[in-house]
């Protein structure tokens, strides 16, 4: 099931696997592809490989921009297998498991669970972290794949405050479920959000809160694109996300949880697939300059 118009889009940080990592991934799901590739010359990480992929027909992007920030579990990705949605399920999921998590780390076994059948977490061999998961099938769809965020160090606890900031800057935003820790489970604290989802533009996302010792936290290795059809949307999403003024480049913003956006027109990707050499430098150059994207500038330098 493809997201047509997917509106947020999970976009990774390689130092140089971006093209290698997106075929090992479309090689493993069902329904993937590699959709684009450009090659971006002369960026401050020197040539970067810019792809746009499809995972079990969710969008995702990566970049081979040098080793500047490593992927790490702070985002993983939820993969869910739905017994209702298909036949082989169980086949699956151990299907995609063998083949996926080869060369990576094993983080919590394939195996039985409490709120499981059928749940596995690992860290793949590119440093991307996924949760397998056998769903029940009671109540509403979600999609296959989950951005998963885990609020943990000094963000611990307040997965509920950036649910509901990020319900309220999103015009079509919904919450999902919401679980809390139950007293007994320490560190976690009693009340805080042991698993919650919502949806921000018809996109899922989960989130948890994690009070255990965690050598890692949100940075700009994973972010997420929002495409704005004007100048105005980006000015929107711009103004209310942007919490870190040195954060602020190249479209790119860090919200006040230490999460990374990126605010780009919906118009980029076509001028970025379609452009000849001259056209995508001279986009190049007007970008690199750029913190917010101003639509109109990026417009006139691709034209010339």
């Amino acid at each position: 099931m493809s997201l047509i118009n997917q509106v947020i889009v999970p976009h990774l940080w390689y130092d140089k696997e971006a093209k290698e990592a997106a075929e090992f991934y479309t090689s493993i799901f069902p329904d993937s592809k590699i959709t684009d590739i450009t090659t971006l010359h002369n960026t401050p990480s020197g040539d970067s490989d810019i792809v746009s992929f499809e995972l079990w027909g969710q969008k995702f992007m990566a970049i081979s921009a040098g080793p500047f920030f490593k992927i790490n579990p702070s985002v993983s990705f939820i993969v869910n297998f739905d017994p209702s949605r298909e036949n082989d399920a169980s086949d699956k999921i151990n299907e995609v498991w063998n083949k996926l998590s080869e060369g990576g780390t094993i983080l919590m076994p394939l195996g039985q669970y409490p709120f499981s059948e059928r749940y596995g977490w690992f860290q793949d061999k590119y440093g991307l972290t996924w949760q397998l998961m056998l769903t029940n099938p009671v109540g509403e769809e979600r999609p296959t794949i989950v951005p998963s965020l885990l609020f943990v160090g000094d963000q611990c606890g307040k997965t509920d405050e950036a649910i509901n900031f990020y319900l309220s800057v999103f015009k079509n935003a919904r919450l999902g479920h919401i679980v809390r820790y139950p007293n007994g489970m320490e560190p976690d604290k009693e009340g805080t959000v042991m698993f919650a989802d919502f949806s921000l533009e018809n996109q899922w996302f989960a989130a948890m809160d994690s009070a255990h010792k965690h050598q890692f936290n949100f940075n700009e290795a994973i972010s997420f694109m929002v495409y704005c059809d004007t100048q105005e949307e980006i000015d929107y999403y711009w103004e209310r996300l942007s919490a870190v003024p040195e954060a602020e480049q190249c479209g790119w913003l860090k919200d006040k949880f230490g999460v990374s956006w990126q605010i780009v027109p919906s118009e980029m990707d076509e001028m970025m697939s379609k452009g000849t050499q001259e056209q995508l430098e001279r986009l190049t150059k007007a970008f690199l300059k750029m913190k917010k994207f101003d639509l109109a500038e990026l417009q006139e330098a691709y034209k010339g």
